[in-house]
């Protein structure tokens, strides 16, 4: 074989196993028909684009939505308070558990926002499905959410 050869047959070993090497995991975030984007239940992972209740690490910790005791309200209200967020339309509804995702008007970003009813709390999530950091787009509509329920007296008020 000729030094030309050689070459083409090196960049197509390189290039599968770059390939093999990729994080597939990214594509799998952005098919939304693929699986269910139900993580609610999860804690968040190493990336700042993501907040919880059920996380402990400062950066990605939310404070807990605890219910009002005289709170006589419907889970629908609260879904429909969730739904008076900027951009963000339903996506998922099971009992107890609604996703609403919203989408950036630049970029076309998806961020998945999770909220799931307990005994006498919400637990909250919200999270980008690609990137590194999301400035704190993710916390902000978190507090945003967590004020408007404080308004309508959905929730205990935060400390």
């Amino acid at each position: 074989m000729t030094h030309f050869h050689y070459r083409y047959i090196g960049i197509a070993l390189l290039s599968t196993a770059l390939i093999g090497c990729s994080d597939s995991s990214s594509q799998a975030n952005t098919d939304a028909d693929s699986l269910s984007r139900y993580r609610i239940d999860q804690i968040c992972g190493e990336k700042p684009n993501c907040v919880s209740t059920l996380d402990t690490r400062e950066d990605h910790y939310l404070a807990p939505y605890e219910l009002t005791q005289s709170n006589s309200t419907s889970w629908d209200k609260i879904k429909q308070l969730a739904l008076t967020l900027p951009g963000v339309a339903l996506a998922e509804e099971k009992e107890g558990y609604f996703r609403l995702e919203s989408t950036s008007k630049v970029f076309k970003f998806v961020d998945d926002f999770e909220v799931k009813l307990l005994e006498q709390q919400l637990e909250v999530r919200s999270e980008s499905r690609v990137g590194y950091s999301d400035f704190g787009v993710n916390r902000e509509r978190a507090e945003q959410f967590r004020q408007r329920l404080e308004q309508a007296d959905y929730i205990q008020k935060s400390e």
